[in-house]
């Protein structure tokens, strides 16, 4: 198994995710196949675990809790993260993080995150009124968090604001990253950022929800070609170790056959040949139709409706390649008069536009998508409904 080392901790390159554990018919997490997946990490020595509130409906931490119950404490660590991107009635962490300490059945968290900051959310975790980020502080200072961070899939920008507001308590950022957005959702740029200001990068999504370990025939073909013994979704894996700043990878395991192909993917650090890395580039680039937008700007300033076109046209070249409810959601909280149903059709931006994009028909069909996709805040509501539900269960 690959280590990477984090203060004074060796902790295993792949990390353990604890949102899609396998389930049975009725939805629950299937107990009996998560355990032995989980036990067959630790035996390959896999050490970091990562859960977070709303997972599996709010069970992923007691399952995940009580399977790792029989270890000894010291042997892994467990990473939590509080829910303030979520919709909620108050946003007091500290009945959530007891709640998440009773569930997970420990004293501690070894890593600790501020669960997906983006544009809307910032304002909740850096306000003075909840005082959360104090909060955490203290619990560091107490011992009950070991380490400090935050997961983001803001832009590149929101991630910069953050980190300006409150970087001195940041210890480590957990980001989408793969060798699909690393262009898509530019995260070359927030890698680069982290980077540059000396923040260690966790990774989430780095097979981006199983796309990328089922290609198209051809696609697939070609890497077989490249390495016949190896899986598609290695390649994946194998593309991130070439970034030095990386220390965990976390991957979402659902069945015994991707633990042990993630095994033996980590068992040597080996990245991408220059020859695979070509191959995994050309393609990322055919699986999108992209708005070839340069974020020039120069539409901004000729919109009557002041709309942040490059944001809404990259938001819909995401949304062409999947329905993502992360990508849709900067978009779903901006103001009416800023989303792309404000857009009143005149055309100055697309007259001003050097790449000649037809905006409005962009922004059109960026309306539709968005009419596909679930709220998010109506998804964030029923979290912390089915939350409760099952605190006020536990009670009882």
């Amino acid at each position: 198994m690959v280590y990477k080392s984090f203060k004074d901790k060796k902790i295993s390159l792949l990390g353990f995710g604890a949102m899609r554990f396998p389930t049975l018919e009725d939805g629950e997490v299937d107990m009996e196949l998560s355990e032995r997946m989980i036990d067959r990490a630790i035996e390959a020595g896999v050490n970091y675990f990562d859960t977070a509130y709303p997972y599996h409906r709010g069970t992923s931490e007691i399952v995940l809790g009580k399977i790792l119950s029989k270890y000894p404490r010291e042997s892994y660590y467990l990473a939590d993260k509080f829910p303030g991107h979520q919709v909620m009635d108050s946003y007091d962490p500290a009945p959530i993080f007891e709640d998440q300490l009773r569930k997970c059945g420990t004293d501690y968290f070894d890593f600790y995150l501020l669960h997906n900051v983006y544009e809307r959310s910032m304002d909740v975790y850096t306000s003075e009124r909840y005082g959360i980020i104090d909060y955490f502080l203290e619990q560091k200072r107490l011992g009950r968090i070991k380490h400090l961070g935050f997961s983001t899939h803001a832009l590149a920008s929101g991630i910069s604001e953050f980190l300006d507001r409150v970087g001195d308590a940041m210890e480590f950022c957990q980001i989408q990253m793969n060798y699909l957005d690393y262009t898509l959702q530019n995260a070359k740029a927030k890698y680069e950022l982290l980077t540059n200001r000396g923040i260690p990068v966790w990774i989430m999504e780095p097979v981006r929800g199983g796309k990328l370990a089922a290609l198209p025939p051809e696609d697939e073909a070609r890497l077989r070609e490249l390495r016949p013994d190896a899986s598609v979704a290695s390649f994946a894996f194998r593309w991130l170790m070439s970034f030095d700043n990386i220390g965990v990878i976390l991957s979402g395991m659902s069945d015994m056959a991707q633990v042990e192909d993630n095994i033996n993917t980590f068992r040597t650090l080996s990245p991408l040949s220059s020859e695979e890395r070509e191959a995994v580039s050309e393609i990322a680039g055919k699986m999108f139709s992209s708005v070839p937008c340069t974020a020039c700007r120069y539409c901004v300033d000729g919109c009557p409706m002041g709309l942040d076109i490059p944001l809404l046209i990259a938001t819909c070249n995401e949304l062409r390649v999947s329905k993502s409810v992360n990508s849709a959601m900067r978009v779903e909280f901006l103001p009416d008069d800023k989303k792309p149903t404000a857009c009143i059709g005149c055309g100055a931006c697309s007259a001003i536009c050097p790449q000649s994009i037809d905006i409005p028909t962009v922004l059109s069909e960026l309306a539709c998508r968005m009419n596909d996709i679930p709220r998010w805040s109506d998804i964030s509501r029923e979290r912390e409904a089915e939350a409760r539900l099952l605190r006020d269960k536990k009670t009882d």
